[in-house]
Parts: structure tokens; sequence; C-alpha cells
């Protein structure tokens, strides 16, 4: 498990806090002002006692604070509460969850090197291997990763990378990780997943041998909608690789934002169970609707991989997509009915938020890729909050084309 930072409390046996302390704990050392709740350093930068100390500084020589866009005491404290929570040695805040992605692989990968990655994966992801990256000489082979073989056989000499995500992205589809990290492994590259859906408090990859965990820190480890961020957790060789891009290219997280998603995952572990415990209730819910063509959710005994995602997770999670019989028409109308879900694309939220993946978060990308990704015209994806579950039923029911009161 990482290591909790010296503070008041290191003599409490911080290294064995359960996960639920460290998310109110881990990480804070206080000021002189000997403050409660962890403070915001709101500067650009920092002075130095003389002219000798700012040239240690600068070369690293002298651990300490420089520049905000690269060191401040708010971010730290955030990374290494993260980083206790998913075990990891190293972690490194970012401005949102796709610049963690870019910085990880601006700095572990150069041209001429290859991805693979899996067909499930956000909208934004598969633009960014698919059309952004080849730009710079890196190139992405899209498997179907529940199919091990097809992962194995997408290796080439140059893979230097594979990137999945699990569940995925909004069809909720599950991967091995652990048999994934051990075909990495023997084929020597890294493994990195997209840990956005369950956050640490229902899996944690690098226990499963994942080499990285990616985050936006936008969705769950917030958890109100209130700011971006992002980061990349796994052993502090690479994540230095990480720090070194960041440093010099500046996509790093504000202090602000850095104390917003601080505050929240104090509560992610209590979010997380209760917003699961409703996901699954609702999909049950669904999947009985004349309506509803099918649920896709880990915590189904229907899902393909229920048995795998009990296995390496806690919950089924908070997410769930489902398909309406009547393709686009019928999906948009579910999507126009509803007076209490929020119609956005963001999930993560104590609101439950609604979205038709083909026109908003996968719409980019090539129609032949959402077939191949199975991403039809009929889907939806839910992201559940906090409301109480027979409002968010009944705000469904009536896109749904029933009464609600007589569900």
């Amino acid at each position: 498990m990482a290591s909790v930072p010296k503070s008041d409390h290191a003599d409490t046996g911080a290294d064995h806090w359960g996960p639920e302390t460290l998310a109110v704990r881990a990480g804070q050392e206080r000021s002189q002002f000997n403050e409660h709740s962890e403070a915001m350093y709101l500067t650009s930068s920092f002075v130095f006692d003389s002219a000798a100390q700012a040239a240690a500084r600068f070369s690293g020589a002298e651990e300490g604070n420089v520049y905000a866009r690269f060191t401040n005491p708010t971010v730290t404290t955030m990374q290494q509460r993260l980083a206790a929570l998913e075990e990891a040695e190293g972690c490194i805040a970012t401005a949102s969850g796709m610049a963690a992605i870019l910085a990880m692989v601006m700095a572990l990968m150069k041209s001429g090197e290859h991805i693979v990655a899996s067909r499930s994966i956000f909208g934004a992801t598969q633009q960014l291997f698919g059309a952004i990256l080849p730009r710079f000489g890196i190139e992405t082979s899209f498997v179907e990763a529940t199919n091990l073989d097809a992962v194995r056989e997408s290796l080439r000499p140059t893979t230097r990378l594979i990137f999945i995500e699990s569940p995925s992205n909004p069809l909720t589809e599950v991967l091995d990780i652990a048999a994934i990290s051990a075909i990495a492994r023997a084929a020597g590259v890294l493994l990195a997943v997209d840990n956005c859906f369950c956050t640490p408090a229902l899996q944690k990859p690098l226990l499963l041998g994942a080499d990285l965990v990616i985050h936006s820190a936008t969705k769950y480890l917030d958890g109100q909608g209130r700011v971006l961020g992002g980061a990349v957790c796994g052993n502090k060789t690479l994540t230095d690789e990480v720090f070194k891009f960041l440093r010099t290219t500046g996509p790093t997280l504000s202090p602000f934002n850095a104390w917003v998603i601080l505050k929240g995952l104090e509560t992610l572990s209590l979010r997380m169970q209760a917003q699961s415990a409703a996901a699954l209730l609702l999909a049950q819910w669904l999947e009985a609707q004349p309506a509803v063509a099918r649920v896709h959710y880990p915590g189904l005994a229907s899902h393909p991989q229920h048995a795998l995602a009990m296995r390496q997770q806690r919950t089924g999670g908070a997410i769930l997509s489902f398909e309406v019989k009547g393709e686009r028409e019928a999906a948009w109308r579910v999507v126009d009915n509803c007076r209490l879900l929020s119609i956005t694309a963001n999930l993560g939220d104590t609101k439950t938020t609604i979205t038709h993946p083909a026109s908003t978060t996968h719409g980019r990308i090539s129609a032949e890729a959402r077939a191949a990704s199975g991403i039809n015209e009929g889907l939806l994806r839910i992201a559940v909050g906090l409301e109480n579950l027979v409002d968010i039923q009944a705000d469904l029911q009536r896109g749904l084309g029933r009464d609600p009161a007589n569900f």
C-alpha cells in the first residue's frame, strides 16, 4: 500500500488504515496554522530562502514547491490520497481525464510504437488513438478485448501499451484484467486500465496486475459535477516519467480543482455503495419494461461477464445502459420526456444523468466504429445518482410509453 505522509496522525497505524479512512485522511500535512480541513494553496509560485535554495529546487536536488504548474501542496495531497486508495507508488494529477491519457502516452511512448486498445472505450479516447496519435507516428489496433486470443494476436514487436476500460463506456463490458495483465507481462508491454466507472472504491486494477490506472477525476472522484481533473497512478518509475512530461507541457491540475476533488474523495465509498445499489434495482426494473430490448449492467445475471465482474469488482457499479425498441426515435423520446434526469453526457454525479451515446459521447467516431463497439441508435446510458429510485423510474416511464402511476 502507498505510504501516508507524516502528519499528526503518523503514529496511529496509518499504513494499515482501511480505504474509507484513507479517503478522508491520507496525504494531509497541516501547515503552521494547524487547519482541520486541507488547505487550498492558491498561488502561482513559491518563495525561496536564498538563491542557492532556488537553484536546488529547480534542479531537483532539494524537494519542495517551485511553481504551481508542477508543484503545489494541495495538488500533492490529492495525488497522495488517490495513490493510497489505488495502492499505487505514485500518482500524477492532470487537468482532465483525457489529459491523463495523453500525458501517459506522450511520456512513455515514441514514434514508431504501437498500442493495442479495446474497441469498447470512450469516444474521445478512440479519437485520440485513432485520429490524433497517428500524426505522431503512434499506431493503434482496436480489438475485441473479451477475446484474449485477439489481444495476444494483435501484439507486434513495436507494441508498447495495452489500453482497456473495465467496465467500458457505455456498454459496461467487463474485461479480465488479471488475464490481460499476464499477456502484457509475457510480451513485455505495459497495461493501462481506465478505472473511471469503478474507482478504487469498487476495483483496484494495480492489484490485478495492471501497470497504470487512469482516472477522469471529473466523474466519481469529485462526485458532484463541479470541476475537471484527471490522474495517472502506478509505480514511481512510470509516474515520474509522466511528471516530467507535465512539468514541461503544462496540462496539470489546478490547486482549486485538486481541493474540490479531495473533498469528493471523502464521500467516495458511501456514494459508490449507494449509487451501485440503486443502479442494480433500476437495471432489474428496466429488464421488465416492454419497451426495453436489452439492459447492460454487470450486476445482472444476464450480463455476459457477470461472474467476472463479481470477482474483480465489489459491486456492479453505478452506470448502466439499455436499448429501447424503435432505434433513435424511441431513444430520443425517452430522453426528451425526462423532467428529473439531467440530459448531459457527464457521469459520476449525485444527480442522475442520461445520454444517447450514438449522437453524443460516440458521435464523432464513424458509424462503422460504433457498430463494431456495439453502440446502436436505440442505446441510452444512465449514470445513477442519489435521488429516490421511484422518482427515477417515474421519469423514465414517461418516455417508455406507460403511465407512471401504474408501474
